[in-house]
């Protein structure tokens, strides 16, 4: 029998590399520096960017490490999925509050293979052989938040 699952529209249609290189990117750094995901993200094609909440800037080599995992994950080739579920049965996995005050009873949960998972309503790629090569080409601190910028390269 199949269902008939009715999520929130979602408000841009973001570039499907980028937006899988994002959440493979927060899920390194809550890994690696325990900073949680994102506070705030802008997707583009060319460049994007993200802010971590953090007590200090993370100096040039730990922001190699974090490129060099992120790329690691990238180069195993794989597989985005995706689980629905309502709201109630995830709400101990993951962080409801930044949810949508309108977000639907049902849920989408991306998935890349064992490493992330998130609820998002965007486009991902099927796998991360689609990706390319992740670069990151600038970093800032200020007032506890952490930007990262950073690119895909063209994957061959």
């Amino acid at each position: 029998m199949e269902q008939n699952i009715t999520l929130n529209e979602h408000n841009k249609e973001e570039y499907p590399p980028m937006h899988t290189a994002e959440h493979i990117l927060n899920g390194t750094m809550a890994q690696m520096w325990g900073c949680g995901r994102a506070v705030n993200c802008h997707i583009e094609r060319k460049k994007s960017k993200c802010d971590y909440a953090m007590p200090i800037a993370l100096p040039a080599e730990q922001i190699a490490e974090v490129e060099n995992r992120v790329n690691e994950i990238i180069a195993q080739n794989i597989d985005i999925t995706m689980e629905f579920a309502t709201k109630g049965e995830v709400a101990t996995r993951f962080d409801m509050e930044r949810l949508p005050d309108d977000a639907s009873e049902m849920v989408r949960i991306v998935k890349i293979g064992d490493y992330d998972e998130c609820l998002c309503v965007g486009t991902h790629v099927a796998n991360t052989k689609e990706i390319g090569a992740f670069r990151i080409s600038s970093t800032r601190y200020q007032d506890g938040i952490f930007r990262i910028v950073f690119r895909l390269d063209t994957p061959t």
